[in-house]
């Protein structure tokens, strides 16, 4: 049998990034060692090779956070990569050996196009920004990304629950509409309240009102061509519904980073104070 007959695509894959980050860990924990050693650089040092080597037991390792995310990500990788070369990739010929009648039992339809993959990247990126703006937008980004991977996760099983795309759907929507409905109907509103009022917050009077003039005519005229078009894809009025969510979260990020507008009545009432300190002291 050929060799790569025997190591299957997922292993190479895996495999790969795993020799690429224990290189990557050897090659870290030497550079950011102790440089002022008596070998340049610590290259032909042998205590920085045996710190490494030996996972800091004989020496030092250097910056251990990266160290050990760098060792940590080869021991995944390379246990992935093992997992998936014992399980032939679940191709369907290894199943069919294992299977009662010697073949691989029917395939379901590929599954519909999912919205949930970009939203949860979405939500790791306001977490992400969320560090370094404000912690009440990391916490809305952790947030999001667990109940979008909980979604994620329910439509994956629906997709594979029977060989029937129809029935799968159905059961889908039975288990997930009556906590969808009324969670996704807070939540928006919830959105574009804090969103908004972030947003508001960051212009001027002049600009709010026209602002909020402006949103609630948007909001009022897709009303308005969605109730007289009901024969609208679902898909399309998810797509605008999502992408109106994502407007509004980075608009209310953005507004927050900024923060709220000087109207100059703090300077004013100060100058005030300071004149009729003046009169007074005349």
């Amino acid at each position: 049998m050929e060799v790569a007959a025997v190591l299957t695509p997922g292993f190479k894959l895996f495999f790969g990034f795993g020799v690429l980050a224990a290189v990557g860990s050897i090659v870290y924990g030497i550079a950011t060692g102790n440089p002022a050693g008596a070998d340049y650089l610590g290259v032909v040092d042998r205590d920085a090779w045996k710190g490494v080597i030996s996972l800091g037991w004989q020496g030092g390792v250097g910056e251990h956070t990266g160290f050990v995310v760098l060792v940590f990500a080869a021991l995944v990788s390379g246990g992935l990569g093992c997992m998936l070369v014992a399980f032939r990739d679940a191709d369907a010929e290894s199943v069919g050996e294992l299977a009662p009648t010697g073949e691989a039992p029917p395939s379901t339809a590929p599954p519909a196009n999912s919205y949930w993959p970009p939203l949860l990247a979405f939500a790791a990126a306001v977490a992400v920004i969320g560090l370094v703006t404000h912690a009440a937008i990391f916490v809305i980004g952790l947030i999001l990304a667990g109940v979008v991977a909980f979604e994620w996760m329910v439509t994956a099983w629906a997709d594979r629950a029977t060989g029937d795309p129809v029935a799968n759907r159905a059961l889908r929507n039975r288990l997930m509409h009556p906590i969808e409905i009324p969670v996704l109907g807070a939540a928006g509103v919830a959105i574009l309240v804090v969103g908004g009022s972030r947003v508001l917050l960051a212009v001027s009077e002049f600009s709010a009102v026209w602002i909020a003039a402006g949103v609630s005519a948007v909001i009022l005229l897709a009303a308005m061509l969605f109730a007289a078009r009901p024969r609208i894809a679902r898909s399309v009025i998810t797509t605008v519904l999502a992408f109106s969510a994502v407007a509004i979260v980075a608009a209310g990020i953005v507004a927050t980073a900024v923060g709220p507008y000087d109207h100059g009545h703090a300077g004013d009432h100060g100058a005030d104070e300071a004149g009729e300190i003046h009169e007074d002291e005349e």
